[in-house]
């Protein structure tokens, strides 16, 4: 029996739960689009696949709807792939471990990539479904939208014939959106120069946070812990003399970093007063995110006595000045929609590599030219330092439209469905949808899903009624479809 054996709908929980013991990390989803692909196959539907992984699968209408517009169903392969700290799981091998708890479907000790294996659950069950009543669909999945919307860039998409776009990849039911951010994965590197130190080394560990989305969640409030490393070699650079070996944070640029470590050496007649320093530092910093992020811990532990390679004096000098003066969180809000974050960066990786210390940022800005100036300033104080920016995964923003008949018409079932208030949206993320509107400018889109929680992190869940809520109302769209889109 499968552990989601019960739930309902139960065609979407078996895909769901089938799609869970695929590896599907980004840039690891050959395996995954092979199976949707074989899917496909055995219903005897049309299906491509393309170089990038991508898959096509089309479906013709159902009676009666042969006169409807084309709609495309669209979601994304690859999830994010996070784990606790101590968890032995191999995201390149092993299949996730799912636990039903307290009406949510989790994964226990990783990410559980309902952001967005729930859309691609809900695709195959709608394939599959012969009784469901439906315009000709496009179901479209792609990958590595978690890097970049790789995918998405390279999709062809000369031969769809969609004209309506149902895009299940947002995790807030009953907010539809309309519009998103656009982005853009900044690389910073500081080319490594080194000097040798003799004395103790230590560990500076910021660890602790609640961490989030870089993009939904980047309005929380919460910190960033390699911008908490920074301020932290800040404070003890102004104090005493120490040299670094290492600096470390985050592993996803999309997530905010939770985790963040300096390897230092330092005389032993300082080890008290670093601890002293670090301890008082804590203090201070759960002062200031008190609500957002109550325990934050900052550990100095004591290593071993030795002779080390560390960062030179200058390199180390322009580290703490970039951690320091580098943007990040909110920049603007925005004025049209009150309350919506207009543009923001988050540091979500922080390495130490052979060739220089690496950075880097996701981007995001629903207005282009913010965007770019976010990209100059990184770049301006990185080449100032002698250091070279690159950028990639460049994707465009999603316009917001308030007159969307699909957005409408989502709205409409919903409120019906559940006597509760909808909400048409723009949303500081960024979607899939701006680039296929790119593609297909005519396309009338709405992003939608059922309710998830901490997306990108090991405590992500996925509510279970709200996916059978989610998945009725999409049948009911579906059913509905031709009478008011056209």
């Amino acid at each position: 029996m499968g552990v989601l054996e019960g739930l309902k709908p139960e065609r979407v929980f078996y895909y769901f739960e089938e799609i869970c013991k695929i590896p599907h990390g980004s840039y690891n989803v050959k395996a995954i689009s092979d199976y949707c692909v074989s899917v496909a196959q055995s219903l005897n539907l049309e299906v491509r696949q393309d170089e990038e992984y991508n898959v096509v699968i089309r479906k013709p209408a159902s009676e009666g709807y042969g006169e409807a517009p084309v709609l495309m169903i669209q979601g994304h392969l690859d999830m994010v792939c996070v784990k606790d700290a101590g968890v032995d799981f191999d995201f390149e091998k092993d299949g996730l471990n799912l636990v039903v708890e307290d009406g949510y479907v989790h994964a226990e000790g990783t990410t559980l990539g309902g952001d967005d294996g729930i859309a691609v659950a809900m695709g195959l069950a709608i394939l599959e479904d012969n009784a469901i009543a439906h315009p000709e669909l496009e179901v479209v999945f792609t990958t590595e939208e978690e890097v970049g919307m790789e995918g998405a860039i390279a999709l062809d998409t000369t031969d769809l014939k969609a004209k309506y776009l149902l895009n299940l990849d947002s995790e807030d039911e009953g907010h539809f959106l309309a519009g998103c951010a656009g982005g853009v994965k900044a690389t910073a590197v500081l080319p490594m120069s080194c000097a040798s130190a003799e004395g103790t080394a230590m560990t500076l560990r910021v660890h602790g946070l609640v961490g989030g989305h870089s993009g939904s969640e980047i309005d929380k409030g919460r910190a960033n812990a390699n911008i908490l490393l920074g301020r932290l070699l800040f404070e003890l650079h102004e104090a005493l003399p120490f040299c670094i070996i290492s600096v470390d944070g985050g592993d996803k640029d999309n997530a905010i970093p939770v985790d963040s470590k300096a390897e230092i050496v330092v005389s032993d007649e300082d080890i008290d007063e670093i601890q002293s320093l670090a301890a008082a530092f804590q203090e201070k910093v759960r002062s200031e995110f008190h609500v957002c992020d109550p325990v934050i811990a900052i550990d100095a532990d004591v290593r071993a006595e030795g002779g080390y390679e560390v960062f030179s004096m200058a390199l180390t000098e322009k580290v703490i000045f970039m951690l320091m003066q580098v943007p990040n969180g909110i920049q603007t809000m925005s004025a049209d929609l009150p309350g919506l974050v207009e543009s923001s960066l988050n540091l979500g990786i922080l390495k130490t590599t052979e060739e220089g210390i690496v950075m880097t940022w996701a981007i995001r800005s629903s207005v282009k030219s913010l965007k770019t100036l976010m990209m100059d300033k990184l770049r301006y104080m990185t080449e100032f330092l002698g250091g070279e920016m690159t950028f990639r995964g460049d994707y465009p923003e999603w316009p917001f439209n308030p007159n969307s008949k699909i957005c409408a018409l989502c709205k409409k079932i919903y409120e019906e469905q559940t006597g509760n208030e909808a909400s048409i949206e723009m949303i500081h993320a960024g979607l899939e949808c701006g680039l296929l509107s790119e593609k297909m400018p005519w396309l009338d889109m709405v992003s939608m899903g059922p309710e998830m929680y901490d997306i990108h992190t090991s405590r992500e869940r996925l509510g279970i009624a709200s996916v059978e809520r989610t998945y009725e109302l999409v049948l009911t769209v579906l059913k509905e479809f031709k009478n008011y889109c056209n």
